[in-house]
């Protein structure tokens, strides 16, 4: 089983193989968030889908503050690396065994630029797993059928994050294909409500995903969820 705390937007942490793994914090920007403490977050690994600010945000300050180990692309790695932050590159299709399981780069359909203006490489999801579990953090995606190779090339899901708020990413029809793509029927929503053009309801949602005999979870941010 594993722990899933939500902060909001895209960003999760996850203990997994005996580690705290921090996705795409933006929590400080974010209203919904504005009784989370950054500097209550532990993280040993932060790992970053692509560079733009509302998945970056807090990756500095956490990392500054806990030591953590940035896990992204090669172009946002580097982008850290120049401010003193240790990371590990990746790029898609490549996968890498660390201390608490095995991490594949996998494709996301979007766009990527850090802060600054800076190229923020290609945008990409993360495809996690040892003994116990495999997950899917999708990152900010259209659907794809690259999604396809998830079930042929990683272990089968235990679970997956997918964005359901439209307008820049996927919308609920088709996280919903997307679920039968990764052939995964335990869903964690995000990338929804964090701005009016990405609002949606929470009830057409779960009775959409569960039309089609899908679990799907919207946890309340600052909620600890376990799969």
């Amino acid at each position: 089983m594993t722990n899933i705390t939500y902060f909001g937007h895209a960003c999760f942490l996850i203990e997994f193989g005996g580690k705290k793994l921090l996705f795409d914090p933006f929590i400080t920007g974010n209203d919904l968030c504005k009784d989370i403490d950054i500097n209550q977050i532990d993280a040993d690994y932060i790992l970053l889908t692509h560079g733009h600010q509302d998945h970056v945000l807090d990756a500095e300050a956490i990392a500054k503050n806990t030591n953590a180990t940035i896990i992204s692309n090669f172009e946002i790695v580097s982008w850290y690396e120049g401010k003193g932050i240790s990371g590990h590159p990746m790029n898609h299709g490549g996968k890498f065994q660390f201390d608490f399981g095995t991490v594949k780069y996998v494709s996301a359909i979007h766009s990527s630029v850090l802060p600054d203006g800076t190229y923020g490489g290609n945008p990409g999801g993360f495809v996690i797993w040892n003994d116990q579990s495999c997950f899917y953090m999708a990152g900010d995606t259209a659907l794809t059928y690259d999604m396809k190779l998830i079930p042929v090339l990683c272990p089968k899901l235990s679970w997956a994050a997918l964005p359901i708020g439209d307008n820049f990413t996927m919308g609920i029809e088709e996280a919903i294909m997307a679920s039968s793509f990764i052939e995964c029927k335990h869903i964690i929503g995000c990338h929804y409500d964090t701005f009016p053009i990405i609002e949606i309801d929470r009830n057409t949602a779960q009775t959409a995903f569960e039309s089609e005999g899908i679990d799907l979870k919207l946890p309340k941010v600052g909620e600890t969820i376990t799969l």
